[in-house]
């Protein structure tokens, strides 16, 4: 019971680790997009750099703290990242220079290099032996980060509207909280031991698992750049001259953004909460060729959305609808994936440095899902990021074909 309470208490930190860092990302957009319309001259190219810098950090730290995981005990690292993250939103905003922009966004990709991988560790060893309640837990992961899309869109949109570059040093506090409920409810005794921690990096850097995920997984993440960096609000906010309707929609409202965001995590959040219950019966590899074809499907339904400026109320919502039930099904990726490879690893002293190597996938793939962001939305705004994520989303499924099936999948028993 305790064990299980641990878990709930983690899963509730990094949803408001999430949180923190949801807002930071929305409130760089906003903000620029303020300093833009007094005077400033900053483009979304800036803006996707921004959002490249912070995956640039949590790329080159993750596989250094992935490692340290394995020989520290987590509850210091953890909470040492989300001190980090605290350090960052406090310093974005204290001056207009560029120079403090890119500090602060290093920062931010550095602390959470030092919390990913250690969470990730902690769950698959919390979960040893127990693939659905692994599936499970992967899952609420995957809500925790929903969480910090669907709240911190709206907490930055509330805060700037109420604090403009105060909002900075209020995501500070957030992230302080964060670090404190680490701090309680991650054990002190469960360091791992381990002799040979470069040893276990090597071993895993030679796992077949490793290198047939890695590309699928670069794809996704290409994607999770593409539209959660704070290109997409410096789009939607920044009044644009484009025949779509989606660019600049918000732009006489910007505080409206974080609602948007948060209806997107909610019908997002139902996708992952039925795909929890219906992983645990059906093969990994599966679960992933659905999702990924089905967002195809969504760029579609996003496509005939954005330009639907001469069409009625009422087939703007059938678009919308029929959009969302699709949204719902892509959900499932990273719960299916993350489960995927905590069961291919062989030895628990190495899951630190494999959960590393995954952020290092994350970060790479989310860098170079921001830079496409910043240089497809500067030339064709939202078909942009649509045009950018129909070709990884290509790619990702040409690169499944060499993911296998799981050999514990077949009768899987809780145990």
């Amino acid at each position: 019971m305790q064990a299980h309470a641990n878990l709930s208490w983690v899963l509730a930190a990094h949803a408001l680790l999430r949180i923190s860092s949801g807002t930071s990302g929305v409130l760089v957009g906003l903000y620029l997009a303020s300093l833009n319309s007094h005077g400033a001259h900053l483009s979304a190219g800036l803006v996707g750099m921004l959002s490249a810098v912070s995956f640039g950090g949590e790329l080159f730290a993750s596989i250094p703290m992935g490692v340290a995981s394995d020989v520290l005990e987590p509850r210091g690292l953890m909470t040492g990242g989300a001190v980090v993250g605290a350090l960052a939103a406090f310093v974005f905003a204290l001056s207009g220079s560029t120079s403090i922009f890119f500090l602060s966004r290093l920062l931010e990709g550095v602390g959470a290099a030092a919390i990913v991988p250690a969470l990730l560790a902690y769950l698959s060893d919390a979960t040893e032996g127990r693939p659905r309640l692994r599936v499970r837990a992967m899952s609420y992961f995957e809500l925790t980060l929903l969480a910090g899309l669907a709240l911190g869109g709206i907490v930055a949109a509330q805060l700037f509207r109420l604090l403009h570059a105060g909002a900075f040093p209020a995501v500070a506090v957030l992230y302080l909280a964060c670090a404190a409920i680490l701090f309680r409810s991650i054990p002190a005794t469960s360091a791992r031991h381990v002799a040979s921690p470069l040893e276990d990096l090597k071993q895993v850097w030679r796992l077949p698992s490793i290198r047939r995920l890695a590309p699928v997984w670069l794809c996704v993440n290409a994607v999770v750049g593409l539209w959660l960096g704070p290109t997409l609000p410096f789009l939607l906010t920044e009044r644009s001259t484009k025949a779509q309707y989606l660019a600049g929609i918000y732009a006489s409202s910007p505080a409206s953004i974080g609602w948007l965001l948060f209806g997107y995590s909610i019908v997002f959040g139902l996708g992952v909460t039925v795909w929890s219950f219906v992983l645990p019966h059906m093969r990994l590899r599966d679960a992933m060729w659905i999702t990924l074809g089905s967002m195809l499907a969504v760029c579609v339904g996003l496509y005939l959305l954005n330009h639907s400026g001469d069409q009625s109320v009422s087939v703007r919502w059938s678009i919308g609808g029929i959009t969302a039930l699709l949204i719902m099904v892509e959900s499932g990726f990273t719960p299916a994936a993350l489960a995927w490879l905590a069961g291919t690893l062989p030895v628990q002293s190495g899951r630190g440095a494999a959960m590393g190597i995954y952020s290092v996938l994350l970060s790479v793939g989310a860098i170079l899902g921001s830079l496409l962001a910043g240089v497809l939305g500067e030339r064709y705004t939202i078909d942009g990021l649509l045009y950018g994520t129909v070709l990884v989303a290509i790619t990702a499924l040409f690169f499944l074909h060499w993911i296998p099936t799981l050999k514990s999948e077949s009768g899987v028993r809780e145990t």
